[in-house]
């Protein structure tokens, strides 16, 4: 279609023309979302992952603790991942972290 044909015709025919394509353009992107969704399941199939949700994780073994809060004693860290905020103010007021060590750990 020319850009001189689009001139000529009125607003309401421009507006139906418009929802035609929009129509259209709806239809092809969802059928192309769903090609790439099954390319993409089938890809992690051959991975080895279990859904497209989410993979099955490697079995972690248990992390037993080996820092406890003095006061709260339920509060513990097992030496893993980013200092819990107790033990970072504990630090800061001057005490080692071997004060806070499970006995036996």
């Amino acid at each position: 279609m020319k850009k001189s044909e689009l001139k000529s015709m009125s607003t309401e025919t421009l507006r139906a023309l418009h929802e035609v394509v929009a129509e259209a353009l709806i239809a092809k992107i969802t059928a192309e979302q769903r090609a790439l969704e099954k390319r993409l399941r089938q890809i992690r199939i051959q991975a080895g992952e279990t859904t497209a949700k989410g993979r099955e994780r490697r079995p972690y073994q248990e992390v037993l603790p080996k820092y406890r809060n003095p006061s709260p004693p339920h509060e513990v860290w097992s030496g893993r991942g980013k200092k819990p905020r107790w033990v970072i103010e504990q630090l800061r007021s001057g005490r080692k972290m071997e004060d806070f060590r499970i006995d036996g750990k």
